[in-house]
């Protein structure tokens, strides 16, 4: 005896909302829709036009700090929290949700130069141009009940005198080492006041150091002789080194790919490089008009964000020439640190007038929970607007920034100058012998030499 059973999936005859009488049924096939790419067309337009109208990327400022910010730092423990030292001294532990102040270490005597935070999240490690690394404990209530935050400080835990001072500091992303630079790299352990090794590679001033989030042992920095090393813990020297044509004032490790980095460089340029092949560059990132002093990749590695000297903020993707977003405000100054929260979803520049700034990653994101229709909304339009992205008006409207009259200058002028030259050598090779000047790709041509 053979039994026919009438099976229906619940998804397709629930509906989507209580108030609905009965579920919508749509048929997509082409054939009965002959004008749908017309109408896609236009809500992709329209799409682009509203993501214009949106874009209020400005979240907030958090005021506090008497001088210039120079660094930053973030607990991987607690998303809400973001570290800050400034010219005077001051470091602070911000509150961003409530954007203040959550507790103040006291105790440098200088500028603090580099902020980093331990694996566990309970220990901030903090070096200054006055010689001396300190470490903190993190407070576990880090916002109190009361409204003034001010009042908040903590003591350190250990001090740490060096011979010279120190220009940067970083944290192994998986162990208790942290390294400094200054005249030399030195590794230091929590538990030891003394360097446990120490790298150099001739008379030098290192500028920055970054740890490898894949392979613990690792570790890059650029120096002031335009020189990008990589060293290795595991043995006595630096295992690879390349000369620029300009320093480079920032690394950042890609936390998706480790193998790649990518460095904020003097000429307004962004420059990704593989560890594995260092004689030409992957990307090159051109978009500022001036020196960009930090980078910092977001934890999806998909995107990282820059701030310059030319005071703006910019967000790159990971394989895109230019920017995707500028972001600049009328008080803002030259921007010396950025960071991207632990979610992805904000970005936090330290700046030249004393202020930190909050500021969406994405311009024109809808803030606070969403329903799901309004979730699918939001993707339908996004998927639309990147399937009609290479058309013109979809084009112009998506790519179209409003810049700050200096910055739209500059910008001009640069690329002027660029032109110019290109258009120079374009003359001296159609008037010199065939194959004497060869044609160099950007990639190559800001790189002098590689040191092995």
């Amino acid at each position: 005896m053979r039994v026919k059973v009438i099976s229906r999936s619940t998804d397709e005859f629930t509906r989507e909302r209580s108030q609905d009488l009965q579920r919508v049924f749509r048929n997509f096939d082409p054939n009965l829709r002959t004008q749908e790419k017309a109408v896609e067309y236009v809500r992709a337009l329209n799409a682009a036009k509203l993501e214009k109208i949106f874009a209020k990327p400005f979240v907030g400022a958090m005021d506090g700090h008497k001088d210039s910010i120079k660094c930053m730092a973030k607990n991987p423990n607690y998303l809400k929290g973001i570290f800050s030292g400034s010219c005077d001294g001051d470091i602070r532990l911000w509150d961003l949700a409530n954007r203040r102040t959550a507790c103040q270490f006291s105790g440098h005597q200088g500028v603090v130069t580099g902020l980093t935070v331990s694996t566990d999240g309970c220990v901030l490690v903090s070096c200054g141009q006055d010689c001396t690394v300190r470490l903190w404990r993190i407070p576990v209530a880090t916002v109190t009940e009361s409204d003034d935050g001010s009042d908040n400080s903590a003591a350190s835990l250990a001090v740490y005198v060096g011979k010279n001072a120190f220009g940067a500091i970083d944290h192994q992303w998986d162990g208790n080492l942290f390294a400094t630079a200054g005249a030399q790299v030195d590794i230091w352990d929590h538990s030891r006041s003394q360097p446990v090794s120490s790298f150099e590679w001739g008379e030098i001033t290192i500028r920055s150091v970054r740890f490898n989030p894949g392979e613990p042992n690792l570790l890059a920095t650029s120096a002031s002789d335009r020189s990008i090393a990589i060293y290795d813990l595991r043995t006595s020297s630096p295992a690879r080194k390349i000369i620029m044509q300009t320093k480079t004032n920032s690394i950042a490790w890609n936390p998706m790919e480790p193998m790649n980095f990518t460095a904020a460089n003097e000429d307004c340029n962004c420059y990704s490089f593989d560890a594995r092949k260092l004689d030409e560059a992957k990307y090159v990132h051109q978009d500022h008009v001036n020196a960009v002093m930090d980078i910092d990749y977001s934890p999806t590695g998909r995107e990282f964000v820059t701030g310059s000297y030319d005071r703006t903020v910019r967000i790159f993707q990971y394989n895109g020439g230019h920017s995707r977003e500028i972001y600049h405000t009328k008080r803002m100054q030259r921007v010396f640190c950025v960071k991207f929260s632990c979610d992805a979803s904000y970005v936090i520049s330290g700046s030249d007038d004393t202020n930190l700034r909050l500021w969406k990653a994405k311009a024109s994101e809808q803030l606070g929970v969403l329903l799901p229709r309004e979730k699918k909304k939001h993707e339908y339009l996004e998927a639309v607007k990147n399937r009609y992205k290479h058309l013109p008006e979809v084009k112009r409207i998506v790519r179209h920034r409003h810049l700050p009259k200096p910055v739209y200058t500059a910008a001009r002028e640069r690329r002027g100058k660029i032109e110019k030259a290109a258009e120079t050598e374009e003359n001296r090779r159609a008037h010199s012998a065939p194959g004497s000047i060869p044609r160099i790709p950007l990639r190559k041509r800001k790189i002098i030499k590689e040191v092995e």
